[in-house]
């Protein structure tokens, strides 16, 4: 049986962090994703209204954070992978703000990561293909700041996860979705094994959305077999094929005969074929939104229930 996560975020909050862990726990969740992007949103960065969380010393990051690492210890819950707040570059936004986004919130949400005793944190390469003419270029871009945190990552047995994105194309008064950032499997292994070489451990991986991948119609068997041991966290959720919506596997389909939107048997395929052993983490927080406050229990039980039958269908 795989272990089995879920976001943070909605779940367990600042004020009594134990009682989340527990929810999580009672739930049946072994781990669960930090959702250190929480305290700072991408909305408000885009808007450039920054709050002044990550003012915060370390010294002060962690004493914040002392109640949470307790809280999972006490509740039995593994950190095991957590969002770096994103993005990590704004295009044409404040250079003032853009220089914070990287001087000040990466290596801070690396520290967190560290004291959380996290070994994954997923990062939002930039989107800035339209403004530099290339793929290649934008990737430079990111590699530049992956080189910012990859020594600490390496120094401390942290893997840095880049995800495949989507970018969304203004055509007239109409946009549409495309792929984004490290959508081509093959490069992003290729970008992955030279950066680890480079580093001589594994400060690189991949973190897997098959929501965003579905969205831009990926092929989950390739793409997952092909990045085979790179690939080290997923998010889960599902869509309509048309727009991120993040919510609960199996729930959307193509036709009245219910044929899925996602393609989860060859996602199912690939995890098996690839041999991954990593954990089934749900990225599904706005679900929990949309039930009564009253259901969260329930939904969350659910949600795990998804995960144990994912994990049947893995290990057939």
């Amino acid at each position: 049986m795989f272990d089995i996560g879920v976001q943070t975020k909605s779940v367990v909050n600042d004020d009594n962090p134990l009682e989340g862990f527990m929810m999580l726990k009672e739930a049946g969740f072994t781990c669960c994703d930090f959702s250190l992007n929480a305290y700072l949103y991408n909305k408000n960065i885009y808007a450039g209204d920054i709050n002044p969380f990550f003012d915060k010393s370390v010294e002060e990051l962690r004493e914040f954070f002392t109640p949470h690492k307790e809280a999972a210890k006490q509740a039995g819950i593994r950190i095991n992978q957590m969002h770096m707040p994103y993005p990590i570059l704004v295009p044409d936004g404040d250079v003032g703000m853009n220089k914070y986004l990287w001087e000040q919130v990466a290596p801070k949400s690396m520290e967190i990561c560290k004291f959380l005793e996290c070994p994954n944190i997923v990062i939002h390469g930039v989107k800035l293909i339209q403004k530099l003419g290339s793929e290649e270029k934008e990737w430079q871009k990111t590699a530049e700041f992956i080189d910012s945190i990859a020594g600490f990552a390496a120094e401390n047995h942290i893997t840095i996860c880049i995800e495949n994105l989507y970018n969304s194309v203004l055509e007239g008064k109409n946009s549409h979705l495309v792929e984004g950032p490290c959508c081509d499997a093959r490069k992003a292994a290729a970008r992955i094994d030279a950066f680890n070489e480079k580093y001589g451990a594994e400060v690189l991986g991949f973190c897997f959305d098959i929501g965003h991948a579905n969205i831009v119609k990926l092929d989950f068997y390739d793409f997952i077999t092909t990045l085979g041991t790179r690939l080290k966290v997923l998010h889960l959720h599902d869509n309509d094929g048309c727009a991120d919506l993040h919510q609960l596997p199996f729930t959307f389909t193509k036709t009245r005969d219910n044929k899925s939107s996602t393609n989860w048997p060859a996602f199912i395929r690939g995890l098996k074929d690839s041999g991954f052993d990593g954990v089934l983490s749900f990225e599904t927080e706005p679900v929990l939104t949309s039930f009564p406050a009253e259901m969260k229990p329930t939904v969350l039980k659910f949600i795990r229930e998804i995960g144990v039958y994912i994990s049947k269908e893995v290990e057939k």
